[in-house]
């Protein structure tokens, strides 16, 4: 990214399969096979959560106006007015999830269970409600990111930030219910935006914290119950003179060159208290470490966290009652398949499930 600054590499996703029912001919079979293909174009994940360094921002110059705050006038996105209305999924025998989520972006569902209880996935309104209900059988959690988590879906043509992109994104899922995958946990949060404190990814500008509210806002007037987050560090949401109304949550990733990591941790959770916003606490495992491990990392000159930075760095952050989350960046077959990773991960696992139960909604 500009500046060096890091990012994630876009996840390879396979075509999510379609139910088809059976077609007589050859044409029939070949137009089915055409529009799984197309469906599945549409739904796939991109994340790319760095922690570059927060970026200060000047008090917030430009308020979105009013319309800005509310969804679009066109009728493809007008909220119904029942906000439950739409489609309705099988539902599913409510349970308390124990403890906080231990996850990891993109992480596929066959590969939840007691150790990953979650992660962070990006799906499309063709393929949510299968997603949430896999999860469901599971019993993991999921953070959602329904602009498609890749930041190319909602920019202007210079690379900076589009509101109304953002909300044609999230918009087309004004139709499924989520209300039962958000009372017995399944969607714990919606994952609206990454580092909008980072210009390098913004065309060269911030995403202003009262814009960060708009998008909430937005969120909260179809789906009330959906808890709203954005991945970005909890001082920097602070640092405007805002009221974060309909914001629930922030995100504080760590990674060894942010200094000591109990420090890190108090630092931003104070911070977010200041705000009453929940926090998400997470490690980036892949290019984060310090250098003792020897792994190297996805990005040149970045390492990967060793078996003991793992265990140090997601026990300090755990420790604290207030977090309402654990994510880790980002899954890979590689590393997750090292003895000694699967090892300090069945350590630190276990704490996130012991970890008081705590909201993301303060």
């Amino acid at each position: 990214s500009p500046g060096g600054r890091e990012n994630a590499r876009p996840s390879m996703i396979s075509n999510r399969n379609r139910l088809f029912g059976r077609a007589a001919g050859f044409q029939a079979s070949a137009l089915a096979l055409l529009l799984a293909l197309l469906a599945g174009c549409g739904s796939r994940e991109s994340v790319g959560p760095s922690d570059s360094p927060s970026v200060s921002a000047p008090a917030d110059s430009v308020t979105p106006t009013d319309s800005t705050l509310v969804p679009p006038t066109d009728s493809t996105f007008t909220i119904p007015a029942d906000s439950t209305a739409g489609l309705v999924p099988t539902t599913g025998a409510a349970y308390t999830p124990p403890g906080v989520v231990f996850g990891t972006f993109d992480m596929k569902n066959e590969l939840l269970g007691s150790l990953h209880t979650g992660s962070r996935r990006a799906p499309g309104p063709d393929n949510i409600v299968g997603l949430l209900s896999g999860a469901r059988a599971k019993r993991a959690r999921l953070v959602i990111s329904l602009y498609g988590g890749s930041d190319g879906n909602v920019k202007n043509a210079d690379g900076t930030f589009s509101l109304t992109k953002w909300q044609a994104r999230v918009g087309a899922f004004k139709g499924v219910n989520f209300s039962s995958y958000i009372s017995d946990g399944t969607v714990l949060a919606h994952y609206m935006i990454d580092e909008p404190n980072n210009p390098a990814k913004w065309g060269g500008q911030i995403v202003p914290q009262a814009t960060i509210e708009a998008m909430a806002k937005y969120s909260k007037q179809i789906w009330p119950g959906m808890v709203t987050l954005a991945r970005v560090v909890p001082s920097w949401l602070a640092s405007a003179p805002i009221t974060y109304t309909y914001l629930d949550a922030a995100w504080a990733q760590y990674r060894s060159s942010k200094g000591d990591v109990a420090r890190f941790a108090a630092s931003e959770i104070a911070a977010a208290k200041t705000k009453g916003l929940g926090v998400m606490v997470g490690l980036n495992i892949l290019n984060g470490g310090n250098g003792s491990s020897g792994i190297r990392g996805t990005k040149s000159g970045e390492y990967s966290m060793s078996a003991t930075e793992l265990k140090t760095y997601g026990t300090a952050m755990l420790s604290n009652p207030y977090v309402c989350g654990f994510m880790m960046w980002e899954y890979n077959l590689t590393y997750y398949g090292r003895s000694d990773i699967k090892s300090a991960m069945a350590e630190l696992s276990p704490k996130a499930s012991s970890h008081p139960q705590t909201s993301c909604r303060q």
